[in-house]
């Protein structure tokens, strides 16, 4: 089952949210963005999630007719099932140059059309991937977590899809709606954000380049949206300021 979370004229937003049950994995949100006859699909997860996703997407566009396979970083819950959208669909896959001969691992030797042709490589600067009438945005986001990094801002609907940057961690079967109590909100993004966001300086950085995108929604690949300018300004005030990663590391500065 999809949510629709932005629709004007021939462009529309989507996100995947209720697709891993139970105890099978770790809940993600997989997103599409439709744009008259072109699709991305970003971060749509391991084999866990293929068949589930591919039923889904198809209410909104066939697998095999997806334009752009947008892949934030490189772990296994974001593209580990590269090797069945590159055999079922006629996507490219969109990543950072640091994963481009990582990614490929999970693709087996003998797979025909599954070379470099099949990925668009992202210098650490990003760039624009074209959709459409117009295009999607890679911002990048390096060491949160991952060394190349990228979220995706999609201007037409002003929708900053930021990977694991805010993902909060959610009782199972809560319904997917923009965070209404930021404060209560807080303990379930603190503890993975300090482990996983690599350190302060990180953070700083990315805060600095948020500010300067127009933004009515951040949604993460795990938990729930923010929405709102003022959720959005606190979400970046608080990730400016957040001691995390390698700032924790006894003897680090602040320990």
């Amino acid at each position: 089952m999809s949510i629709e979370l932005f629709r004007q004229g021939n462009h529309a937003c989507y996100v995947f949210s209720d697709l891993v049950r139970g105890d099978e994995g770790v809940q993600a949100n997989q997103f599409l963005i439709v744009d008259g006859g072109d699709s991305a699909l970003i971060d749509p997860g391991g084999a866990l999630l293929y068949t589930p996703l591919s039923i889904a997407l198809s209410a909104h566009v066939q697998p095999r007719d997806l334009t752009w396979i947008l892949a934030s970083h490189q772990d296994p819950d974001v593209i580990g099932s590269v090797d069945s959208w590159l055999l079922y669909s006629g996507a490219r896959i969109v990543c950072s140059r640091l994963w481009g001969r990582f990614i490929p691992h999970g693709v087996p030797h003998y797979q025909k059309d599954a070379g470099r042709e099949r990925y668009l490589l992202l210098e650490d600067e990003g760039g624009r991937i074209p959709l459409g009438g117009g295009h999607v945005e890679a911002v990048p986001a390096h060491f949160l977590h991952s060394v190349g990094n990228f979220q995706f801002h999609d201007a037409a609907s002003r929708i900053l899809f930021s990977g694991d940057l805010g993902a909060s961690m959610m009782p199972a079967g809560t319904p997917y709606a923009p965070v209404e109590d930021f404060d209560a909100h807080l303990p379930r993004m603190a503890a993975f954000h300090r482990r996983y966001m690599a350190s302060n300086r990180a953070c700083r950085w990315w805060a600095r380049r948020a500010r300067q995108l127009d933004l009515a929604m951040i949604v993460p690949q795990h938990g729930l949206p923010i929405a709102g300018a003022a959720h959005i300004a606190r979400f970046i005030d608080w990730i400016e300021q957040l001691e995390c990663g390698v700032d924790l590391l006894p003897g680090a500065a602040g320990t």
